[in-house]
């Protein structure tokens, strides 16, 4: 399995070793051996989630505030997405910038987002399917976000149509707004 680190600290992008024939083709999307000898804590994956997408979908800009902040190992079964995270780690040399990977399903690729980021994406196909790995379950008292588009952010989203964008989402706050919980 191949391993792309980021500039943001703790982000990491796994490729796997697709192994392909006449059948189809076969890969490995998780490995905890793997993630803990890139020096990661064990971490307890509780909870997976699945979304279909229509192509300029745009889910995001999410996070949960402890105590139920969730790491993330995200990919695509299906399509393709520009997968977008935001660090919002007081603190942090990076605070409020962002990282970007296009996650495809002929890839295989997966995402590692560490507690204290923003996550979103944007399907980039009709009928993308994303996957979501999360360390605590879904919390609605402990949910947040920023705003997907604030300029602050200089986020370019590929959007290959105009954005499709839930009502919750168009009302998030913009970093400016923002106190960060972690």
């Amino acid at each position: 399995m191949q391993v792309s680190t980021f500039p943001i600290e703790g982000l990491l992008e796994f490729r796997p070793r697709i192994f392909g024939d006449d059948r189809g083709a076969f890969f490995e999307s998780f490995s905890a051996r793997t993630m803990e000898g890139l020096g990661l804590p064990h971490l307890d994956w509780v909870q997976d989630n699945q979304s279909s997408s229509k192509a300029g979908t745009v889910r995001g800009l999410h996070f949960q505030c402890p105590p139920h902040a969730q790491a993330k190992l995200v990919r695509v079964a299906q399509g393709r997405a520009l997968d977008v995270v935001v660090d919002l780690r007081a603190g942090s040399p990076t605070y409020g910038q962002h990282a970007t990977v296009e996650l495809t399903a002929a890839l295989g690729n997966v995402f590692f987002v560490p507690v204290g980021f923003a996550h979103g994406f944007v399907a980039l196909e009709d009928n993308t399917l994303f996957l979501y790995k999360c360390t605590d379950y879904y919390a609605p008292a402990a949910e947040g976000g920023l705003l997907w588009n604030d300029p602050a952010l200089g986020i370019n989203w590929q959007l290959p149509s105009e954005a499709l964008i839930s009502p919750k989402d168009a009302i998030l706050p913009t970093l400016a707004e923002f106190d960060s919980p972690f």
